[in-house]
């Protein structure tokens, strides 16, 4: 390998989607994006879905991967997930649309939001965003509260409250009738 090189690969279930001799590299880790130059010390690191920057021939290239996870030793850099795409192979339209029905699938969700439904659901808009931003078109910025999660808590802790001054209120009744 040439001196100040980093041998990149991306591998899915497919096999090996991307293998290329970079002179860096950025990924989304699950705790923020992070950077690698050649020389880097060993690294391990968890993927989330996002956009992949490496820069061969000083020009930067961009692709989409899904979580998975990323190792890096003697300059070797390996990235296994299970989805991989590249800018020419995204269809902005086909992936619009993926969106939205994710969207309205998700704001009309009123299972529990641990479960693997909900998961796979958050995924899927995640993955369509990902490729929408890859493409350079990305959709706007998106936070579900509490209440489109299916979770009342600010209800549920009203309801302690109510629960809680009636106990409360019945015990002392109880005690001054002694």
């Amino acid at each position: 390998m040439a001196q100040g090189a980093i041998d990149l690969e991306i591998v899915t279930p497919n096999g090996v989607q991307l293998h290329e001799k970079v002179e860096e590299l950025t990924a989304p880790s699950v705790d923020g994006e992070f950077g690698v130059l050649p020389q880097h010390i060993p690294l391990l690191a968890a993927l989330q879905t996002g956009i992949v920057s490496y820069t061969k021939d000083g020009q930067t290239q961009r692709v989409a991967v899904g979580p998975g996870f990323f190792e890096f030793a003697d300059d070797r850099a390996v990235l296994l997930t299970d989805k991989f795409i590249a800018k020419d192979a995204v269809d902005p339209v086909r992936v619009r649309l993926e969106l939205k029905e994710v969207d309205e699938a998700l704001d009309k969700y009123q299972g529990d939001p641990t479960s693997t439904e909900y998961a796979d659901l958050v995924q899927r808009e995640l993955w369509a965003a990902a490729q929408l931003e890859l493409y350079g078109d990305p959709p706007p910025p998106r936070v579900r509260t509490l209440g489109e999660l299916g979770s009342n808590v600010a209800e549920d802790y009203g309801n302690l409250a109510d629960e809680d001054e009636a106990a409360h209120g019945e015990s002392e009744e109880a005690e001054t009738k002694h």
